[in-house]
């Protein structure tokens, strides 16, 4: 069990606050409470916090990058953004893969507190609270990309998932489609997963179209989720004209299954994307989807790191506009 400074606060019953001016020697404490407090983090068995304070003498000009360690393709264009902005404002950048589901972000936390990084950002990465309180005791600047979290006072830059989705469902709606199949959504994941199922069930509902279980397929974003999805629909005989896939990877194991299926695109089975990564204009047909900015996120947030390391601010939350990229994976459709 990871021992933070919250512990300590309610065992001296004092605020998170306080004990941390007293671990970094920031001042602002009697004697009396500063005696109480290290003898606390002591009995508790705390660790302090040598790369916070080293922070307050001397910067490392390193920024620390912990994403997952999954394959999904638009992670490259939000570190191609941060290495462009580090590297103008004599930054350099770590990264490290915190896992599938994050699970070894403290892990990667301890490695970065070595390296001593001046600020961190955090990509795609739901967190828990005792892993926000591990990277606050940190002390420094950090931010999530394309995440965030029920706690208000995190930071983040991520595009809105449920308006994103909405629009991309509508746009499916206004090209004449009624039956339209969700793919590749991960019922699990508040941020992205639930956020861009209900945008689509949204957009149904406003077009007074009746939803139905049997059109929405669960994955995991990947490949091959979206062909395991157009197999079910079609062992159900399914009768969907479109599909929202929640991913470009899932949009394109779609368009797989279509071929060995013997399923034209857009002919027989319209198909929307959701990234606009690099795949998405080299798939046969080239997919229609909605473009998140990733190499602009990956800037900003390298950006807003680097001015609250230098100018002592406040990262502050930004979303980042959506856009629909336009190919030839969806057809109208005529009733």
């Amino acid at each position: 069990m990871t021992i933070t400074i919250k512990d300590i606060a309610n065992a001296a019953k004092v605020s998170t606050a306080t004990v941390s001016r007293v671990l970094n020697g920031a001042g602002g404490y009697n004697e009396e409470t500063k005696i109480k407090i290290l003898q606390i983090a002591k009995e508790l068995g705390y660790r302090r916090n040598e790369m916070a304070r080293s922070l307050v003498k001397k910067s490392s000009n390193l920024i620390g990058i912990i994403m997952p360690s999954v394959s999904t393709i638009f992670y490259a264009d939000i570190v191609n953004g941060m290495e462009k902005v580090a590297q103008a404002h004599g930054f350099s950048v770590i990264l490290s893969h915190a896992g599938e589901k994050g699970n070894r972000l403290i892990d990667c936390l301890k490695m970065l507190e070595e390296r001593k990084v001046d600020g961190l950002v955090i990509v795609s990465i739901p967190l828990k609270e005792e892993q926000i309180q591990a990277i606050e005791s940190l002390s420094i600047p950090y931010v999530l990309l394309s995440t965030d979290t029920k706690n208000k006072r995190i930071p983040f830059i991520k595009v809105d998932d449920y308006e994103a989705s909405y629009a991309a469902t509508k746009y499916l709606i206004d090209h004449g489609h009624q039956k339209i199949g969700l793919a590749g959504v991960d019922f699990s994941d508040r941020v992205a997963g639930i956020a861009r199922m209900e945008g689509y069930k949204r957009a149904l509902c406003d077009h007074e179209i009746s939803f139905s279980a049997n059109y929405i397929k669960a994955g995991d974003y990947s490949f091959s989720a979206g062909k395991e999805a157009l197999y079910a629909f079609h062992a159900e005989k399914t009768d969907i004209t479109a599909v929202f896939c929640v991913s470009d990877e899932v949009a394109l194991g779609i368009i797989s299954a279509a071929f060995e299926l013997g399923i034209q695109i857009p002919n027989d089975l319209s198909v929307m994307g959701y990234d606009n990564t690099r795949v998405a204009e080299m798939a046969v047909p080239p997919l229609t989807t909605i473009e998140q900015p990733f190499q602009a996120m990956g800037e900003k947030g390298c950006l807003k790191i680097i001015e609250a390391i230098q100018q002592k601010i406040t990262v502050k939350t930004e979303m980042l506009p959506f856009a629909i990229v336009e190919r030839a994976s969806v057809s109208k459709r005529d009733y």
